[in-house]
C-alpha cells in the first residue's frame, strides 16, 4: 500500500509539472482559481471540519488577505514574499480575535456572530479611502527576485508549489496533539476540557490557522484578478466556500481538496450556462415566463444549494464517504 501511495503521488507531481504545456491561457487562469480555492477550502476544514466551529464570514479573511497584500507591496513597498505571509498574519490575528466568541456561542449563535463579522469587514474596507473605497485596487507587478510572473501559466507554478506545501501541513497538523485537540473539541468539547484540553487556546488557534489559509489564498486571489473591489467579498461566496468542505466532505483533507476543485469547476461553468446547448436555451425561455433573466446569472448558487441538500440527505460524508465506502467494497469484493 505504502508503494502505491508513493507512485499516485510521482503520478501527481509529475502532472501538476507537465499540465501548463498543456494548457492555454484561459484554462491556467481557471486551474489557477480552483487552486486557490483549494486553499480556502483546506482553512475552512480545520476550523468546521476538525475543529467543529461554525463559521460563515470566512470570505472576510480572504478579503483582509488580498487588501493587505496588495496594499504591503503598493504603498509599503514590501516584496510579495514578505507581504503575502505578514497580510496572512494579520488575518489570522482577526481570526484569533473572532475566537474569542466561540468560547461562549456555539451553532447558530456562533454563526451568527461570524456572519456578522465577515459582513462588517468587507462594509468596512469598502469605505476607507486608503483601501480605494468602492473603486478598489489594481494588484501591483507581481516579482520574486529576478523573476517576473507575468502570465497565469508562470503564475501557476508558485500557486501550485504553495498549494502543496500548505496540504501537507495541514495533514500534518491534524496528525498532532493540536489536531487531536481540534477533533476532541469537535466531538465533545466539555469531555475534552475534562481531559485537560485548553478550550481557550485551541479554539482561538483553530480560528487564526484557517484565517490563516484563508489570508493566503486571498493575497494570491488578488493577482489573479489583478484587480479587487469590496463587492467582490460576498456572503454568497461564503457560502460557496462551505458549500465545498461539505460536499467534499467535513473532517477531510483529501475531501476538501475534491470538494474545492468539483464546486469551483462548477461554478465557472454556470456563470455561462446560457451558453450550454439545449439548457441554456430551456432557462432562458423559463425566466422569460416567469423569472428575471438577470437571475440566471446566478444559477450556481441555486444549484449548489440543492447538492447541499441532497448530499446531507443521502452522503453525510460527501465525496470522502463515497471514496470509504468505494474502497470497502472492493476489498471485500467479490464477497
Amino acid at each position: 500500500q505504502k508503494r502505491v501511495r508513493v507512485a499516485a503521488l510521482a503520478v501527481g507531481v509529475v502532472t501538476m509539472l507537465a499540465l501548463p504545456l498543456l494548457m492555454d491561457p484561459y484554462l491556467a487562469e481557471v486551474v489557477d482559481q480552483v487552486g486557490i480555492y483549494v486553499l480556502m477550502g483546506l482553512g475552512l476544514n480545520i476550523v468546521v471540519g476538525f475543529a467543529g466551529l461554525l463559521d460563515l464570514g470566512y470570505v472576510a479573511f480572504f478579503a483582509i488577505g488580498a487588501y493587505g497584500t496588495v496594499v504591503l507591496m503598493s504603498e509599503a513597498h514590501f516584496p510579495f514574499i514578505v507581504a503575502l505571509p505578514f497580510a496572512a498574519l494579520v488575518a489570522a490575528l482577526f481570526g484569533f480575535l473572532l475566537g474569542l466568541p466561540a468560547l461562549r456561542l456555539e451553532g447558530p449563535y456562533l454563526a451568527i456572530a461570524t456572519l456578522g463579522f465577515g459582513l462588517t469587514i468587507t462594509q468596512v474596507i469598502g469605505r476607507i479611502e486608503f483601501f480605494g473605497g468602492r473603486q478598489g485596487l489594481h494588484a501591483p507587478d507581481l516579482t520574486i527576485g529576478p523573476w517576473h510572473l507575468d502570465t497565469d501559466i508562470d503564475f501557476y507554478y508558485l500557486l501550485i508549489t504553495l498549494t502543496v506545501l500548505l496540504t501537507v501541513a495541514a495533514r500534518n497538523l491534524i496528525k498532532t496533539r493540536v489536531g487531536r485537540a481540534f477533533i476532541a473539541i469537535r466531538d465533545a468539547d466539555i469531555a475534552a476540557e475534562t481531559m485537560g484540553v485548553n478550550l481557550v487556546m485551541y479554539k482561538t488557534l483553530a480560528f487564526a490557522v484557517s484565517a490563516f489559509y484563508a489570508g493566503i489564498a486571498g493575497g494570491l486571489y488578488a493577482f489573479v484578478l489583478r484587480f479587487i473591489e469590496p463587492e467582490i467579498f460576498t456572503l454568497l461566496m461564503s457560502i460557496m466556500f462551505l458549500a465545498m468542505v461539505i460536499v467534499g466532505g467535513l473532517g477531510s483533507i483529501m475531501g476538501s481538496i475534491a470538494g474545492a476543485c468539483l464546486l469551483s469547476w462548477m461554478d465557472l461553468q454556470l456563470r455561462n450556462i446560457l451558453s450550454i446547448p439545449y439548457v441554456g436555451q430551456w432557462l432562458e425561455a423559463l425566466s422569460q415566463s416567469y423569472f428575471s433573466i438577470t437571475g440566471i446569472s446566478n444559477i450556481q448558487y441555486i444549484v449548489f444549494g440543492l447538492i447541499l441538500v441532497l448530499i446531507m440527505l443521502f452522503e453525510p460524508l460527501g465525496i470522502f464517504g463515497i471514496w470509504i465506502r468505494t474502497k470497502k467494497y472492493w476489498k471485500m469484493w467479490p464477497f
